[in-house]
């Protein structure tokens, strides 16, 4: 894989190209010292993915996010000292179409490089993602709690590359619902869910909450997929994580959650598609439109990638191809029409 390393730092320039070159078949193109470099390296030779600092002098890794991937789209990785210190930045990353975030690596007085491995893991996700070869082995401890049966409408959103902000456009559109629940898979790291929750729950004044292993959908929730595993819907209509099919490189798998919810629960209702790399959710969004559901697939004007929303639009999964900012409306107004009927 060819990769591109931007970070205002040295060492850390050198403590990344070390890691990048420690695993055969990558290669270093181009190191740039800050966001306004990056965005003309990647103009003159665009990389297989960009390992992309957040903080930095002039133009941060943000803005240089948002316009390289308006202007010549590539896979960038965020990759900053901490995470959890940067978690705004990091969603507002992701929301211009920054697939993930890692924390940096360090380089030792000996040359040794501390905290390489999430790092490498990353980015073998990432080729796999784009068509080379990486493994994913994830587990997840079940811990079942029990709450009330309830099946009233769901309304299920699956999203990927620069759904953060989709997500949150949309959640901000919906009326303070109490007789729906929202269920959402977002591709986005465990260790990154709780931040997002909280950074859509504080740009959208709507609770989000993520899900609880066992638990089953309430009214008025707003639930976000929380581990690397698979959301699914049993018979009894309790959520689960599940590594299995471990095969897939989108973790979670918006087609394996709108296929069970297809299978077991016992009315239609709204789901939608959002912008996204690959073909994720095309061929669960067509199922459920099969069994009666009011479908949506993002367009391509105003999605980050127009990957799983165009895959679903190709094979005549969604009912309706709307601009994001036209989402939350429909999807109050089907559910009006539920209520009536």
């Amino acid at each position: 894989m060819r990769i591109g390393i931007v970070n205002d730092l040295g060492l850390a320039r050198e403590a990344l190209r070390r890691a990048v070159l420690s695993t055969p078949g990558h290669q270093v193109v181009w190191m740039a010292s800050d966001g306004a470099e990056a965005i003309e390296r990647t103009r003159a030779n665009r990389p297989d993915l960009i390992l992309m600092d957040l903080v930095m002098p002039g133009v941060d890794g943000v803005e240089a996010t948002r316009r390289i991937m308006a202007e010549t789209p590539c896979p960038i990785l965020v990759v900053t000292a901490t995470v959890s210190g940067h978690v705004s930045r990091v969603f507002d990353a992701m929301g211009f179409g920054a697939l993930d975030s890692v924390e940096t690596p360090t380089l030792g007085p000996r040359g040794e490089i501390a905290g390489v491995g999430p790092l490498l893991d990353k980015i073998a996700m990432i080729g796999r993602l784009i068509g080379k070869s990486a493994e994913l082995t994830i587990s997840s401890d079940e811990i079942p709690v029990f709450v009330a049966p309830w099946t009233g409408p769901l309304v299920l959103i699956g999203s990927s590359t620069g759904g953060p902000n989709a997500l949150a456009l949309i959640l901000a559109e919906l009326p303070l619902q109490r007789d729906a629940c929202t269920i959402i898979v977002q591709h986005v790291d465990a260790a990154f869910a709780p931040g997002l929750a909280h950074w859509l729950s504080e740009r959208t004044g709507r609770h989000v909450e993520m899900v609880t292993p066992g638990a089953r959908p309430g009214s008025g929730q707003i639930l976000l997929a929380a581990t690397n595993d698979h959301l699914t819907m049993d018979s009894s209509y309790r959520l689960h994580y599940d590594v299995e099919p471990a095969s897939l490189s989108y973790r979670p798998s918006v087609d394996v959650f709108f296929n069970c919810v297809a299978t077991h629960w016992p009315r239609p209702g709204i789901a939608s598609v959002l912008t996204g790399m690959g073909r994720d959710g095309a061929k669960g969004l067509l199922k459920l439109r099969q069994r009666k559901w009011f479908t949506i697939a993002q367009d391509q004007a105003t999605s980050i990638v127009w990957g799983m929303p165009r895959a679903a639009a190709e094979i005549g999964a969604a009912v309706e191809v709307l601009p994001v900012d036209r989402i939350g409306q429909a999807i109050a107004t089907q559910l009006d029409r539920h209520r009536s009927v």
